[in-house]
């Protein structure tokens, strides 16, 4: 390696915040610059929109935010580098300008009428997925579309992702990463890249092939900064675009996840448990395991819906005490919520919560609701949020469970990223709850360091994915488990979590049924 520093710009838009940070090819963050998302609109219940313009408006405050305080020059940034949230969707027309408001993956509108198909049909009855497909198609924005706003369907000649309209916005170029393809697309996720033409998803969907992007692998260059960008961005224009993968994919590589023995966990608006595999391995039956940030690997992945969203509504809903202290303090109120960790003991003295905030698609289904049970007069605002992280927890201990069963590999470790991972008490709990070591990574912007590894390989810097991603990842800050509070996390599980959701789902099936919700 040169020993004149490399520097890599990556821009990491979240859901509830977008983050321009220099990257060095040591794995330094070297600064930052963040700007907090606005608030998605409802038009209706459970939809969930944002203006186009937003997310430019916002990456321009995150960039000016980053240049006053960076103690690197812009002229010395080598590449620009992207990942983004998943399954956002932007409609654009032929000028390749935005036609309506962004749909967001939070959002939760249904189709009503589906395409047909044909022959597919009595196929996918007698394989006994016709529920899943036709979720699928449910779920499928592109239907909604097509269904409710005929006309403007018919104006969208370009149908992206959030990435491939940054991109777009950054480069002049339409083209997109194939590791970001991670939503409702006619996406071959085993081949990585668009489906073939005789694939079902043609039918399933109302989507064209010339509507859809072109795709590039991770650390391929997407094109270069024009100068309308360049000023937006505070820097020279010409510089590269790499493409790294969407912002789980990102979290993986970036939290040193390459095989599947290592468990990698992202505690951020949706809270996930992965793993890396060389072999595409789907973590359930039909559902697919998503394209990593390296090239010809998988991440198999077990999501909980809303994750750590749960800690932003608990915040909203119950800490006005710490929002306040936060602000005499200048901190950010989740410092504060360690203190409710610390003040209730393992298992929250009977208070038992599943996180199931959201409908799935199997496990949970379609009829799932979350549930909070055990109540006594024991119990304060601190015993629900604790028992709340540990719901968090059972839930993707439960994730392991399918995902050691799935890769016929045993988890040794975990990774543990995202915004959850800055705090040492839900790192603590997390070892009790799986009875493994967790491991910290150097820094908790895990999603931009996996996107500077891919600019990295991209500029030569290194040879290949794992070379970078050995020198970029630092050792990371350990915690293990305590065997008397792992055993007794283990029986809560085993006896009590495991058995909520049998349970009540004949319960949540009858609120389905009476108030028609969800749908």
């Amino acid at each position: 390696m040169q020993q004149t520093p490399c520097y890599v710009l990556a821009l990491d838009f979240g859901t509830q915040s977008v983050r321009a940070i220099i990257v060095d090819d040591s794995g330094n963050i070297i600064a930052k610059g963040q700007q907090a998302m606005p608030p998605y609109h409802s038009p209706e219940p459970g939809m969930a929109e944002l203006p186009v313009s937003a997310y430019w408006q916002t990456l321009s405050a995150a960039c000016a935010d980053l240049w006053h305080h960076s103690p690197v020059a812009a002229s010395d940034i080598a590449a620009v580098t992207l990942t983004t949230q998943r399954g956002t969707m932007i409609c654009l027309d032929k000028d390749q300008q935005p036609l309506r408001p962004a749909i967001l993956w939070l959002d939760q509108r249904s189709a009503t009428v589906l395409p047909r198909l044909g022959s597919w049909r009595s196929l996918f009855w007698l394989m006994g997925i016709t529920a899943i497909v036709e979720r699928f198609q449910r779920r499928a924005p592109s239907n909604w579309l097509a269904e409710q706003q005929p006309q403007l369907w018919q104006q969208t000649a370009h149908y992206v992702l959030l990435s491939g309209y940054l991109t777009l916005q950054l480069t002049g170029e339409l083209v997109d990463c194939s590791a970001a393809q991670v939503g409702y697309l006619p996406f071959d996720f085993q081949q990585q890249g668009w489906a073939s033409r005789f694939s079902w998803k043609w039918q399933a969907l109302s989507l064209k092939p010339a509507q859809l992007a072109p795709l590039k692998p991770p650390a391929a260059e997407l094109g270069k900064l024009t100068s309308t960008a360049a000023q937006a961005l505070g820097l020279p224009a010409g510089i590269p675009l790499f493409a790294a993968a969407a912002d789980k994919a990102c979290e993986v590589l970036g939290s040193g996840g390459l095989t599947p023995d290592t468990g990698c966990i992202s505690y951020g608006t949706t809270a996930t448990i992965s793993t890396a595999n060389r072999r595409y391995i789907e973590p359930g039956p039909w559902l697919p395991a998503y394209p990593a940030a390296q090239p010809g690997f998988y991440n198999t992945e077990v999501m909980i819906y809303r994750g750590f969203w749960l800690v932003s509504w608990f915040k909203t809903q119950f800490g006005l005490q710490e929002q306040q202290e936060a602000a005499v303090l200048g901190i950010a109120p989740e410092q504060l919520f360690d203190e409710l960790l610390k003040a209730v003991p393992p298992g929250s003295m009977g208070l038992m919560l599943q996180p199931y905030w959201s409908p799935g698609i199997r496990q949970p289904g379609p009829e799932a609701k979350g549930a909070l049970i055990g109540f006594g007069d024991v119990h304060q605002r601190a015993h629900v949020y604790r028992a709340l992280i540990e719901g968090l927890a059972y839930a993707l201990l439960e994730g392991r469970e399918r995902l050691e069963r799935r890769n016929g590999v045993k988890m040794q470790r975990l990774r543990v990223s995202g915004g959850g991972a800055q705090s040492e008490q839900i790192l603590q709990l997390t070892a009790n709850v799986f009875n493994l070591p967790v491991e910290r990574p150097h820094t908790s912007e895990t999603s931009a360091l996996g996107a500077a590894i891919t600019a990295m390989v991209g500029l030569r810097r290194y040879a290949d994915f794992r070379q970078a991603q050995q020198a970029m990842c630092q050792s990371p800050q350990r915690f293990l488990p305590e065997p008397a509070v792992a055993a007794q996390y283990q029986r809560l599980y085993r006896e009590v979590y495991l058995k909520m959701y049998r349970q009540l789902k004949p319960l949540y099936q009858k609120i389905r049924e009476i108030t028609g919700y969800p749908q």
